[in-house]
C-alpha cells in the first residue's frame, strides 16, 4: 500500500500543527489524522540526485517495516540531517527511536 503524503495542504498542516522529535540522523514531525501517510524531504545539501533518491528509498523502506506496529493514524514527515553517508540500519534505528520517543510505537511489540 502507498502511504505517501502528496498534497501541499497536508504538508502545510503537518508543518504548522505537528510535533517535532529529533534524533542523531533524522527529524520527524507527526500529527494525528484520519489516515496513515508519510512524507520525506531530502535537500540538495544531502548530496546529488542519485544520493538523495537512494536516501528516500532507504527511508521509505525503513518506514514500511514499522507500519504494522503503528496503532493510530498519523501524518509523518521525516528529514535526514546532512551526513557523509547513510546506512539503512542506522536510519531504521533512528526512525525506531523517534517513533518510540513520540509514543506512536509500542516498544513492547518490537524485537
Amino acid at each position: 500500500m502507498d502511504y505517501r503524503l502528496k498534497k501541499e495542504k497536508d504538508f502545510q498542516l503537518v508543518f504548522k500543527s505537528g510535533k517535532r522529535v529529533y534524533s542523531k540522523n533524522l527529524t520527524m514531525i507527526f500529527l494525528e489524522q484520519k489516515e496513515l501517510k508519510v512524507g520525506f524531504a531530502v535537500g540538495k545539501k544531502n548530496g546529488g540526485s542519485v544520493k538523495r533518491n537512494r536516501l528516500k528509498r532507504l527511508l521509505r523502506e525503513s518506514f514500511r517495516s514499522f507500519v504494522p506496529y503503528i496503532a493510530k493514524n498519523f501524518f509523518f514527515f521525516f528529514f535526514p540531517k546532512v551526513a557523509e553517508s547513510y546506512e539503512f540500519n542506522e536510519l531504521k534505528a533512528d526512525m525506531k527511536v523517534l517513533l518510540i520517543k513520540s509514543g506512536v510505537l509500542d516498544k513492547n511489540l518490537l524485537c
